[in-house]
């Protein structure tokens, strides 16, 4: 705060004077209207170098100005029935304070508790819903620096099938590579793959048919990629791509059922007390 209030003097000194409030001082003025110091606490983060602290409250005070000036020539030129918006405030204020109840409601009576059944069958009930609209695989990669001494053998135990040679996979990745995934039980989508592995294709369908295990190269790194399985774009989308999503479906329905009945138990307990009338 002295930083802003320094900052302020220096920008300010011009003015000769600073009007006093209750608020403390003045810093800017707009017809009738002024901004005070207090209002600029906390427009500066933490750590901002002096010029940048200087700019930003220039700018901060700028914008107050022109916005105080667009008000009063708003207010100037609209006639009263046009600046009237107690029916919107009052509309809006209403949907604020329901929409603040509903959340509460929400945060301590959802049950969030959603068993493995239940979102297989909703998979199942489903499934038309369910077709994807990208290219999705399960892949092992591994990434290397160039002039890697173990290749052979990185090949050799990426290729297998052997559980035993997993384990071994994961300690040698952990030991020699940059970076892995070894997870080829996930499904992930085509375009995620290629933010982390520089394939270059313009066909993903034909690439994912030609290609099960892939060598790539770029200026850092070499990498390594076995594509255990892949789905392509309009086929059905495998459960377990799609099980963070139903599970919030799920939620999301049973946000609407609880807040639908509290809606009715509170109209049907307002109906038998008579507190409302229809005339």
């Amino acid at each position: 705060m002295k930083r802003i209030a320094i900052i302020l003097l220096v920008l300010l000194c011009s003015c000769g004077y600073f009007h006093k409030s209750k608020k403390g001082d003045a810093v800017a003025k707009a017809y009738d209207k002024y901004l005070y110091l207090a209002d600029l606490k906390g427009i500066i983060p933490p750590g901002t170098d002096k010029k940048d602290s200087i700019s930003i409250t220039k700018n901060f005070i700028n914008n107050w100005i022109r916005q105080q000036i667009l008000i009063h020539q708003a207010e100037s030129n609209l006639p009263d029935d046009q600046k009237d918006f107690t029916e919107q405030l009052e509309s809006y204020r209403n949907s604020l304070i329901i929409y603040q109840y509903e959340t509460e409601l929400i945060k301590q009576k959802l049950d969030t508790i959603i068993s493995k059944q239940e979102i297989e069958k909703y998979y199942k009930d489903n499934q038309s819903n369910f077709v994807l609209r990208q290219n999705i695989v399960q892949a092992n990669w591994v990434r290397v620096k160039p002039g890697f001494k173990g290749e052979a053998k990185l090949k050799k135990m990426l290729v297998s099938n052997r559980g035993n040679d997993k384990n071994k996979l994961e300690e040698f990745c952990q030991k020699n590579a940059s970076d892995f995934s070894l997870d080829d039980g996930k499904w992930i989508s085509f375009d995620e793959l290629i933010k982390t592995i520089p394939i270059k294709t313009t066909d993903q369908e034909a690439y994912l048919k030609k290609n099960s295990v892939i060598e790539l190269k770029d200026s850092l790194f070499v990498y390594y990629v076995v594509f255990k399985n892949y789905k392509t774009g309009e086929s059905t989308s495998p459960l377990s791509f799609e099980e963070k999503n139903i599970r919030e479906i799920i939620l999301n329905k049973r946000r609407l059922q609880l807040v639908d009945k509290m809606q009715n138990e509170v109209f049907e307990k307002a109906l038998k007390k008579n507190d409302f009338e229809i005339y």
